[in-house]
This record gives C-alpha cells, structure tokens and sequence, in this order.
C-alpha cells in the first residue's frame, strides 16, 4: 500500500465514520446548547476564553484532579522505563503487512487529514443547518489546537531524540527545533484524541464512542509501530489531548465554572434580595 492510496483508503472510511456519526449519532443535548457555533468573531472569542481557562485550570485542581494527575505520571514514568524494550520489540516484529496497516491508521492523527475532516464536518453541519455538527467540529478544532500548543511547547522544552534516529530512549537535547528531537510528547496521539473526544462526548452512541477511540488509540500506535515516538511519548501526548478536551467540553456545558445570578424581588409586603452561586 503506497502512502497515496493509504491516506485515500483513510479518507473514505473516515467519511463514513462521519455519515454514520450525523445519522446515528443523536449528539447530546448540553445545558448551554447555542444554535450559534460558526466560525466567526464570537468564534474566535471564545477560542481565547477557552484557552485561558484550560491555561490557569491546574489553580483550580482539586483532590480528584491531582489523584488523576498522579495516576498519569505514574503510568508515563513506567512506560518510560519500559521505553526501548518496547521499541527493540515492535520494530522485530515489523513486517511489510504491519508496515501497510500503520500508514492506514497513522492518517488519523495527521494534522492535514484533522484539519481537511474537520472542514468537511462543519460544513455539513452548515448545509443540513445542524447545529450540534457546527459544534463538535469548532470544539473540535479548539482542542485539537490547544493541545497542539501544550504539545508543541514541551517538544520544544524537552527535546526528546525520536527513536528512528538510533539515540536511546533517555537521550534529550532540550530546546531544539530539529524534529528528530521532537518526540516527547506524541502529535498524532494528542490530535487524534483531542478530536476523538471531543466527538464521544457529544454523542450517546457506544458505536461512535468506540470507533473515534479506536481510531485514536490505533493512530498512537502506528506512531510506535513506525518508530516516530516511543510508547511514553504517545501515552502523554493522548493524556493531554483527552484532558484538554474534557475540559473545553466542560467549560461549553457550564460545568467546572462559577455562576453568580443576583435578583431584588418587590412585593406589597417589601422587598427582597435573591443571591444564587452555581458552582
């Protein structure tokens, strides 16, 4: 399977992941649903609100959140014990056959495939004038951006040699803009989860639920397979890719945030003042 006909083969089974998900889908009904997610100046807006939230959210942690937090450090730091074990195992068992499978799959988590899958999302969500559509494609894209920055930020922090250049799994040149030492935290993971998300969370189907995470967790893994990342690589960048998301998700349904509604009530009996704090 040459790379053409590999990402082409992707394309089509991902539009009618996307056919099945507006069919089947029946996106959730969220407490703050707008019919006014368009990529416009409000768009835009709340793209920065949005980023600013998920910036300063580690302020706000709370018990929960720091467990999870330790959980996934935890997790990371075996793996990256377990780093070049896994490499030296995977790349024995490569074969012509697992070589084909991987570009198929790799294709979810690329960045052009994302952003061309997106566009095509929100744009039938514009044309059948569906709302939820428009949403989880903007949604979508937000995570998928963020993320993009956090991962993007710590590659360039870290510098992580990637396992195709023959360096060990603890070698680093921090602060380099070379992509060979570009590795940690995975891209394709991130993207691929941030979107994968994004699309679960709006939608009450197990079958859309487990094909998005199918195709996110199989485009991790080509990613291991191919030998661009190690497997702590693509276990930290899905971690910031599923979080970030759960987190834009949260903020759209006015969850995780603070409300304060003030009401003066008048009667013939006198007059009243009405505090109410949603948290």
């Amino acid at each position: 399977m040459n790379r053409r006909l590999g990402h082409k083969t992707s394309s089509v089974v991902f539009i009618v992941f996307l056919l099945v998900f507006s069919t089947f889908g029946n996106a959730s009904q969220d407490k703050q649903d707008s019919p006014e997610y368009r990529l416009n100046k409000r768009f835009i807006e709340d793209f920065a609100r949005d980023f600013g939230r998920v910036a300063s959210a580690p302020g706000s942690w709370h018990r929960r959140d720091l467990i999870r937090l330790s959980a996934i450090i935890a997790s990371g730091t075996l793996a990256y014990l377990l780093d070049q074990d896994i490499h030296d195992w995977v790349q024995r068992k490569r074969s012509p056959t697992s070589d084909d499978v991987s570009l198929f799959f790799e294709t979810f988590g690329n960045g052009y495939f994302l952003g061309s899958s997106l566009t095509a999302l929100y744009l039938t969500g514009e044309i059948l004038e569906d709302s939820k559509l428009r949403k989880i494609s903007l949604l979508s894209l937000e995570s998928w951006i963020i993320s993009g920055v956090v991962v993007g930020s710590m590659k360039f922090l870290i510098g992580r040699a990637r396992p195709h250049e023959e360096e060990s799994s603890t070698t680093f040149h921090p602060f380099s803009i070379r992509s060979r030492h570009r590795s940690f935290p995975s891209g394709h993971a991130s993207s691929a989860f941030a979107v994968a998300t994004t699309i679960a969370d709006h939608s009450n189907k197990f079958i859309v639920d487990a094909l998005a995470y199918s195709l996110a967790v199989l485009a991790g893994m080509s990613r291991i397979h191919d030998g661009a990342h190690w497997a702590s690589d693509v276990l930290i960048g899905a971690a910031i890719g599923y979080f970030i998301s759960k987190k834009i998700t949260a903020v759209h349904r006015g969850e995780g945030t603070s409300q304060i509604q003030v009401g003066f009530q008048f009667s013939a009996r006198g007059q009243s003042l009405n505090i109410r704090i949603n948290i």
